[in-house]
């Protein structure tokens, strides 16, 4: 079975990461899910989950604090790491290599396995740290990927461009069944 770690943070956009957790399991893809105080804030402001609520769409969950969890261990295999929504403090905490938290530990696992590490940024404008930071993630293996809808398949909602970018991470991710639209040219 294929796994993947999700994590949630303080960054809006609450959304992806919902849908990012129904869609993997849809897909038969194990789900591995760690939000962050800030992260469940937001969840709840932006859909009203509570972090039970949140909590009950992964396969598994676990508390930030939680460093001794399997995902914190290069020996536990999964295929990715997707970060959605991301900050830009935990995106300073992953591109300086910090573990603070169970959180930027998995991702600093995922990077020093070689294994795919997705972070969907959250921020504009940038500043001149931000740009830096996503630099150096992306100069050590890691996605920096902006969920910037796509509007040439003229999406009719919302949540019609939270799906597709989804989609796009998931592929990305290297789920197979994942299934984004192409775009075929004029």
């Amino acid at each position: 079975m294929t796994r993947l770690v999700v994590g949630l943070t303080g960054a809006t956009g609450a959304a992806y990461t919902l849908r990012l957790l129904r869609r993997s399991r849809e897909l038969g893809v194990e789900t591995h899910l760690i939000a962050t105080p800030a992260g469940i804030l937001n969840a709840h402001h932006e859909l009203g989950l509570d972090r039970s609520s949140l909590e009950a769409e992964a396969d598994h969950a676990y508390a930030p604090g939680d460093v001794g969890a399997c995902i914190a261990s290069g020996s536990f295999s999964t295929a990715a790491m997707v970060v959605s929504p991301c900050s830009m403090k935990s995106l300073a905490a992953i591109a300086h290599g910090l573990g603070d938290n169970l959180l930027t530990r998995a991702a600093d696992v995922t990077l020093k396995e070689r294994r795919r590490l997705i972070l969907m940024v959250r921020e504009t404008p940038f500043n001149l740290a931000h740009l830096r930071n996503m630099v150096a993630v992306t100069e050590m293996g890691g996605i920096c990927f902006p969920p910037l809808p796509a509007f040439y398949h003229h999406p009719k909602s919302i949540d019609e461009m939270v799906a597709e970018t989804v989609e796009r991470v998931l592929e990305l991710a290297g789920v197979g069944a994942a299934s984004p639209k192409a775009w075929n040219g004029l």
